[in-house]
């Protein structure tokens, strides 16, 4: 996300530019505290618990931090100070002016992590965290633009996919349907069960009942049969399913990919309002 500062105001974007400045008022404030005038900064908003653990399903309930959750902003570039472009100046110069522009202020600085790859990999997995991005030192900074000098590594397998539809039981759900694009066709992913809590639950529900349709999205249902898992969707089986226009995104965790092209226990974490529907594929696996 970014940050922009102009005096007293303070606005805030997502990479699609959408503008979430109402939607975190905890990061509005923080970064009106930074020392400067006018300055624009990239970083992350991040839900934290007492221990400072973060949840990305948190960060999507926006009453999380009256159940113990802080919203957090982390800094991690500076890209024009005062009127002055930085996104031509290197990456550990950057980094060095950063941490100073925000210092005494409640934005944090996302500092880099010491140590050889293992012992990274070591720390990242018992935080919790979903993975690291790795960056050179003499890099520029390239908005929009897939560069070699930055690297984006998940330790755990997981992405985002397309809600499709979902099976309902009593009023709320079972499962979501969820897929991914593989050029115009969405293809079927995987049912996903666990993940949900009962707010969760309640309020994705809600999200997704204006969507629903009598039309299935998904180009490769039914299957001939279920999968050995039976996490496969048959021709009866589609009678009992609600259908959803291919709007919602979701980020979900999963074991691995099986033999069939089908997800293994997937896990919901929260919808991604930063995503398009179109931009999903397949990662990898």
């Amino acid at each position: 996300m970014v940050a922009l500062k102009h005096g007293h105001g303070v606005r805030l974007m997502s990479l699609k530019e959408k503008n979430l400045t109402t939607d975190f008022p905890a990061v509005v404030k923080a970064v009106r505290g930074i020392a400067a005038e006018t300055a624009m900064l990239d970083g992350e908003v991040v839900a934290v618990d007492a221990r400072g653990c973060p949840s990305f399903q948190a960060l999507q309930n926006r009453a999380s931090g009256a159940r113990g959750w802080q919203i957090m902003y982390y800094a991690f570039d500076l890209l024009n100070l005062e009127g002055e472009s930085y996104t031509n100046k290197r990456l550990g110069e950057r980094k060095a002016k950063l941490r100073t522009l925000i210092e005494g202020s409640a934005v944090r600085y996302n500092a880099e992590l010491a140590g050889s790859t293992a012992e990274i990999v070591k720390t990242v997995r018992e935080a919790g965290l979903e993975g690291v991005v790795a960056k050179r030192r003499n890099s520029l900074y390239r908005a929009g633009t897939r560069v070699t000098s930055w690297l984006k590594f998940k330790i755990d397998k997981g992405q985002e996919f397309v809600i499709g539809g979902y099976k309902p039981d009593a009023g709320t759900f079972q499962s979501i349907l969820v897929g991914y694009y593989h050029g115009t066709k969405l293809l079927f992913a995987g049912k996903v069960r666990q993940g949900f809590n009962p707010t969760a639950r309640r309020r994705l529900l809600e999200t997704m009942r204006p969507l629903l349709t009598k039309k299935y999205p998904f180009d490769n249902l039914p299957s001939s049969r279920k999968s050995h898992f039976g996490e496969g969707i048959t021709i009866d089986e589609m009678k009992e399913l609600c259908w959803l226009k291919p709007k919602l995104v979701a980020q979900v965790s999963f074991t691995e990919w099986t033999n069939y092209g089908l997800l293994r226990h997937a896990t919901f974490h929260g919808l991604r309002h930063d995503k398009s529907a179109r931009e999903v594929v397949r990662e990898s696996g």
